[in-house]
C-alpha cells in the first residue's frame, strides 16, 4: 500500500463460553452494542461514516446481511450502506482489508469494520427428507391426503445436522479442523505434551492479563434485558498441565494428541474498528490508536490450512520489504496449540524454506513476543470476530509497551492464511 491506513479505536465485547452467557444474545444484537458504544466514544458523527463492513461467518436466517441490521440497531442513518463479508476465520480481518480498498480507491474515507460470531447460536438442521415430506404436507389440501403424506414419515428423518459441527468440517479435505491439527502434529513431530504445555502457558497468561487489567480498554460489557457480562470467561484459572493431560483426543481417538484442552474454544464475541485514511485522520486532529502498514492473504492446501501464517507472512514481508527482526510483537491465532508450534517450528525451519518458501528461511521466532497475553486457547476463538481481535489488541499492546511493530495472523479454515503489518502512532 502507497498510504497507511489509521485506526482510530477499537472495542470488543467479553468473550464468552459458547452455550454459556451470551447463548441467548444474537449475533446481531452483540455487534451492535459494540458498534455503537465505539461510535459513540469516538465521538465523530454516525452520518459521517461511509460504509458498515462486518465479518461474520454463521450469518444467521433471522437476520440476513447481518451487517446492516446491526448497523441499524447501532444508531446508524438508514443513509448509511452496510455489507457483510465472510472469510471464515479472517472474517474479521477481511471486512478491515475490505475497506482498506475503498479508501484507496477513493471510494470513502472512514468506515466501521470487524467481526461477530454466536457460535451458540449456529442452528441444528435436519436433513432433505424431513424437508421434502414438509414441503409436500405443505402442498396437500384435504385432511385425508394430508394424513397419508404424514404415513410417510420416519423417525430417522429427525436425525439433526449439527451446524457448528458441519461448519468446522471443510468439504474440500473432508477433515473436521481438528483433523487438519493432527496432520501438523504428525508433519512436524509435536508431541501431546508440547501442546498441553503451550495450551497451560496461552492459560496463564490470560489470567496474568485479566489479573493486571491488560484488557480493560479492550472490553465493553454486554448488557441487555437478558444478560449483564463483563469479563472473557473462558481462561481456566489456575490452570495445571496434570489437568490438560487427563482430556482425551478428541478428533482421532485412537492415536490423535489434539483435545478440547489444547485447542481453541468455540465462543460468542463481537470486536469493531473505526477505519480511516492516515490524511483524514490528519485533517480531523485525531490520534489514532495505530496503523495498518499493508496485508496479504494466501491459499494452501485445505488439510495444511494451519500453516496458513507462515505463508501470509511471507508474502506480506516480501511486498513490505520487511523481516522478523523489525518486528516487536506477534498475535498468531490459537487455532490449535499444534498449529501455533508448526508455525513456530516452520519459520525457522530451513527444509521447509527449501521445499515450500523459495530457499529463504523467515527466522526464529522469539516466544517472548508471541501472543504475550494468551490467546484463542484461553480467550476463544468466536471464528467471525477473532481477525478484528487480534488487530485491536496487538495495536493497543504496541502502545501500552510503547513499541513500533505489530503482526497480527491468522490461520483459516478451508486452506488460507491472513497476514497484517501494523504500526504504533
Amino acid at each position: 500500500m502507497k498510504n497507511r491506513i489509521a485506526i482510530i479505536d477499537g472495542l470488543r465485547s467479553p468473550i464468552a463460553k459458547a452455550y454459556g452467557k451470551l447463548k441467548d444474545v444474537e449475533a446481531d444484537t452483540l455487534g451492535a452494542v459494540i458498534a455503537k458504544e465505539l461510535v459513540l466514544r469516538i465521538g465523530i458523527d454516525y452520518k459521517n461514516y461511509d460504509e458498515v463492513i462486518i465479518g461474520n461467518v454463521a450469518q444467521p436466517a433471522h437476520a440476513s446481511n447481518i451487517s446492516r441490521v446491526m448497523a441499524i440497531r447501532a444508531g446508524f442513518p438508514d443513509t448509511t450502506p452496510a455489507y457483510t463479508v465472510h472469510r471464515n476465520c479472517a472474517s474479521g480481518m477481511e471486512s478491515v482489508s475490505n475497506a482498506i480498498a475503498k479508501i484507496n480507491s477513493n471510494e470513502g474515507e472512514l468506515y466501521l469494520a470487524g467481526g461477530v460470531e454466536s457460535m451458540s447460536n449456529i442452528p441444528i438442521l435436519y436433513g432433505h427428507k424431513l424437508r421434502n415430506l414438509m414441503l409436500k404436507l405443505a402442498q396437500k389440501k384435504t385432511t385425508y391426503d394430508k394424513l397419508n403424506t404424514i404415513l410417510d414419515f420416519r423417525p430417522a428423518f429427525l436425525k439433526p445436522i449439527i451446524g457448528l459441527i458441519s461448519g468446522l468440517t471443510d468439504p474440500i479435505s473432508g477433515q473436521i479442523m481438528g483433523l487438519t491439527a493432527e496432520t501438523l502434529a504428525n508433519e512436524f513431530k509435536i508431541s501431546r505434551s508440547e501442546q498441553d504445555q503451550y495450551a497451560l502457558n496461552s492459560h496463564l497468561k490470560a489470567q496474568k492479563a485479566t489479573e493486571d487489567g491488560i484488557f480493560k480498554s479492550e472490553i465493553h460489557p454486554i448488557i441487555t434485558d437478558k444478560v449483564q457480562f463483563y469479563d472473557d470467561d473462558g481462561i481456566r484459572f489456575n490452570q495445571t498441565f496434570e489437568a490438560l493431560n487427563k482430556l482425551r483426543p478428541i478428533f482421532d481417538k485412537n492415536a490423535g494428541t489434539v483435545t478440547a484442552g489444547n485447542s481453541s474454544q468455540v465462543s460468542d464475541a463481537a470486536s469493531m474498528l473505526a477505519v480511516c485514511s492516515e490524511t483524514y485522520a490528519k485533517e480531523q486532529g485525531i490520534t489514532p490508536l495505530g496503523y495498518i502498514k499493508d496485508f496479504a492473504y494466501v491459499g494452501l492446501e485445505a488439510q495444511r490450512m494451519g500453516l496458513g501464517p507462515i505463508y501470509a507472512t511471507k508474502k506480506l514481508f516480501d511486498k513490505t520489504k520487511t523481516s522478523l527482526n523489525d518486528i516487536d510483537l506477534i498475535e498468531l491465532n490459537e487455532a490449535f496449540a499444534a498449529q501455533v508450534i508448526a508455525n513456530v517450528k516452520a519459520f525457522s525451519s530451513q527444509s521447509f524454506a527449501n521445499k515450500y518458501l523459495d530457499g529463504k528461511v523467515i527466522g526464529e521466532i522469539n516466544e517472548d513476543i508471541l501472543n504475550i497475553n494468551g490467546g484463542a486457547i484461553a480467550l476463544g476463538h468466536p471464528v467471525g470476530m477473532s481477525g478484528s481481535r487480534i488487530i485491536l489488541h496487538t495495536l493497543k499492546q504496541l502502545q501500552r509497551k510503547g513499541l513500533q511493530t505489530g503482526l497480527a495472523t491468522l490461520c483459516v479454515g478451508g486452506g488460507q492464511g491472513a497476514a497484517f503489518l501494523l504500526e504504533a502512532q
